[in-house]
């Protein structure tokens, strides 16, 4: 089993110097895969999903500032 971090939408938004409700929408929009917990509780993303977004978005570079810290 691994210890894969999630993380709330306020989180990846600050990784991805974003608004908050930009990544809800790419979430609703299938762009970026995440866990719906409830309306309350709202959208959890995968570490490593983040990183395949940031790769996917970024045509693969894997520079230092696009990397998520572990």
């Amino acid at each position: 089993m691994t210890d894969e971090r999630y993380l709330r939408v306020p989180e990846v938004a600050d990784h991805l110097r974003v608004d908050p409700e930009t990544v809800r929408r790419w979430l609703r929009a299938g762009k970026l895969r995440g866990v719906l917990l409830s309306q309350q509780g709202g959208y959890r993303v995968a570490e490593s999903e983040l990183r395949r977004f940031l790769a996917e978005r970024t045509g693969g570079l894997a520079s230092e500032r696009n990397r998520v810290a572990v």
